[in-house]
């Protein structure tokens, strides 16, 4: 990976035109091809970027990236305060905190909580962006594709909404519709998984795990 701090400026030609003024930012160049430019504040987003595959020709002060349908991203450099390149190695990947990979686990081994003839194909079934939680078959022999959170909100929305882009480009499992299951599912997460067809479904921790029966509650 190779850090650069520099004052520059950044034109984006492709569908659009955007403009970013000279200014000091951080710009990330990764071993995969992308390239990201980044402010000290406002977003962990950065605020343009060009996605893998892509080319970089570096030329004195100024870089240009362009992409596989011709979009460039154009960044000239007016002053270089840091530049460093360090090798990062094989990431381990995100490891879920106690309570999520054990709701994993709980609603893999009860997978009808979904719904009835739900059954289950491969838990954390593995893609090129990443593990999905939870793949299964429902009753009308559909794949689909659960995330599972502790806490629901749009970040997992949209970390499922990618899972779903690229499994349903496998003709052996498309078509493939998404749950997003969470003990807590936020008023914006749910109008965003509605909005692209996803369905929510809230997870009782207690219930799954045996130490609480619903049925006899009487709220």
């Amino acid at each position: 990976m190779r850090l650069v701090i520099a004052t520059c400026s950044v034109d984006y030609a492709g569908k659009l035109a955007a403009h970013l003024p000279s200014a000091k930012r951080l710009l990330i160049q990764k071993s995969d091809g992308s390239v990201l430019v980044h402010s000290d504040g406002g977003s962990y987003k950065p605020l343009n970027w060009m996605s893998p595959p892509c080319s970089v020709r570096e030329e004195p002060g100024v870089w240009t990236v362009t992409n596989k349908v011709g979009e460039k991203l154009v960044i000239t450099i007016e002053e270089v305060f840091h530049d460093s390149r360090h090798e990062l190695g094989v990431d381990p990947g995100l490891r879920k905190d106690g309570v999520e990979s054990h709701l994993q686990e709980l609603l893999a081994a009860q997978i009808e909580t979904l719904g009835s003839g739900y059954r289950l194909v491969r838990r954390e079934y593995p893609t090129a962006i990443g593990p999905v939680d939870i793949l299964a078959k429902d009753s009308t022999g559909m794949t689909v594709a659960v995330e599972i959170k502790r806490r629901g909100e749009i970040d997992g929305v949209e970390q499922l909404t990618r899972y779903l882009e690229l499994l349903n480009r496998d003709p052996l499992l498309a078509p493939v519709r998404g749950i997003f299951a969470a003990q807590e599912i936020k008023p914006q997460a749910r109008v965003l998984a509605t909005d692209r067809g996803i369905n929510c479904q809230v997870l009782d921790y207690d219930v799954l795990r045996g130490f609480d029966d619903a049925d006899s509650r009487l709220f």
